[in-house]
């Protein structure tokens, strides 16, 4: 059930599918290793791991410094193109097709996160009409002052019509790397950090149309996660469950093959589309007119096609996935890390559901029935003894994808940052990275707990 598709490295936790059988690692090595933290139930998460920062107000929206791009106040504030700064020709590159557009930009103010970070991972929340499309870089200044080069994190669109939305590879200074959608130092043993960092937002549309493309947010995600094996176990909170749909990426096995080799691979857009199904939000019959009528859940093959990064030839890229859920109406979405099942636990009591990425062998997570290098699924509750209820989409049919997960071993599968593989090689954890989509106006309650979070 895995892509054949070039993955980005392990350093990032590459998305591939879920459900390549794993060959048992040496177990006394897996054990042994490193000692397992675990014994103190209930320990809060450990603090200044990870940091916020998003850019979503009128206010800061003006804070920033635009070239020919306007701040609009209203129930959602965003960025638009008001006059071009300049116009420029881009060279599709999975096209071959060049086209001129004008641009303006916004460039954030310096952001110097509460933890010096190892890896920072961008996401944005955008309406791109046909004729337009965004791009987001980043640079920032290192630990030892000197700076990184603007990176570029994404060019996306919502469509395909005008670019192929794409990350771009080979961007590196020698001492830190964009792998695919993710910002890396290149050596964190060396103690190297990135201090602080800008966000710059290129706003594109075809010359002379009016169009503009409206950004609601952008920001990021900085964090420094330490190398570890296994995490300290939390204690159960109160079960909760949400009704969240059930949808199986195997069920579209081998439909639209040019999108990440078809279903086998959509862990990631399956679990998009039942979470944005869960906020009553989802494509109309008119999008969804060119999915073959034969095929069941066409609204998941759609997420696959609109979600999907030409260059890491995958429907896995995180902040594509992020803004594929926003392109429905008032619904944000955001990448980040939790520190804790504790603060997921929180997010599911008020009602918001969350997308988690975690690579195991198959005898690392009971019941799953199959190894992973990387995999999506969305956690929707919690049994009364704090085991994970988890909508599982690398399951046979709908049906089956509800499934009852252990709460030790999926809570140490989700939040390491180093493991085992199958011929017993260190191989990288994502260290608890998520989506998480909610409405643009919460309730009070999950305003509270996404302010906790740094979110909202």
């Amino acid at each position: 059930m895995t892509s054949s598709t070039p993955r980005r490295t392990v350093l990032a936790a590459a998305l591939a599918a879920a459900g390549t059988a794993a060959t048992a690692a040496p177990a006394a090595a897996a054990t042994a290793a490193v000692p397992d933290p675990s014994a103190a139930p209930g320990r809060a998460p450990e603090p200044g791991l990870v940091d916020n920062r998003f850019w979503s107000s009128y206010t800061d929206w003006r804070c920033g410094s635009a070239a020919g791009a306007r701040a609009v106040a209203g129930l959602r504030p965003g960025l638009v193109l008001d006059s071009p700064a300049g116009r420029t020709d881009y060279t599709d590159p999975h096209t071959g097709r060049t086209s001129a557009w004008e641009y303006a930009s916004w460039t954030s103010p310096v952001h110097t996160p509460t933890v010096p970070a190892t890896e920072v991972i961008a996401s944005w929340n955008a309406h791109t009409p046909p004729g337009t499309w965004i791009q987001v870089e980043l640079s920032g200044t290192y630990s030892d002052t000197t700076a990184t080069p603007w990176y570029v994190l994404g060019r996306w669109a919502s469509g395909d019509g005008d670019i192929l939305r794409t990350s771009v590879d080979d961007q590196t200074d020698g001492r830190s790397t964009v792998w695919t959608d993710t910002f890396a130092i290149d050596d964190a043993a060396s103690g190297l950090r990135l201090a602080s960092y800008r966000l710059r937002l290129t706003l594109y549309r075809t010359p002379g149309s009016g169009l503009t493309p409206t950004v609601w947010r952008l920001g990021a995600m900085a964090s420094d996660i330490p190398d570890r094996f296994t995490v300290p176990a939390t204690a159960p909170g109160p079960a909760h469950e949400l009704a969240v749909p059930r949808y199986s990426q195997n069920t579209h096995v081998g439909q639209y093959p040019e999108y990440d080799n078809g279903g086998e691979a959509w862990c990631s857009p399956t679990s998009s589309q039942m979470i944005v199904e869960y906020w009553g939000r989802g494509p109309s019959a008119e999008e969804l007119a060119w999915v073959n009528p034969a095929f069941d859940d066409p609204q998941v093959c759609h997420a696959a096609r609109f979600t999907y990064d030409h260059q890491y030839q995958g429907c896995g890229n995180w902040p594509f996935s992020a803004a594929y859920a926003a392109t429905y109406p008032d619904l944000t979405a955001v990448v980040t890390r939790l520190r804790s099942l504790t603060e997921l636990e929180s997010l599911v009591r008020v009602g918001i559901p969350a997308i988690t990425s975690q690579s195991f062998l198959k005898e690392e997570l009971t019941g799953a029935g199959y190894g992973t290098a990387g995999h999506l699924m969305t956690v929707i509750g919690f049994t009364p003894e704090g085991d994970v209820i988890a909508n599982d989409p690398a399951s046979p049919d709908n049906e089956a994808v509800r499934r009852v997960y252990d709460r030790r071993e999926w809570e140490n599968i989700w939040l390491r940052t180093k493991r085992y593989d199958a011929n017993g090689k260190v191989r990288g954890g994502t260290g608890g990275v998520c989506y998480l989509y909610w409405p643009a106006r919460p309730t009070s309650g999950q305003r509270g707990v996404l302010r906790s979070l740094g979110l909202a």
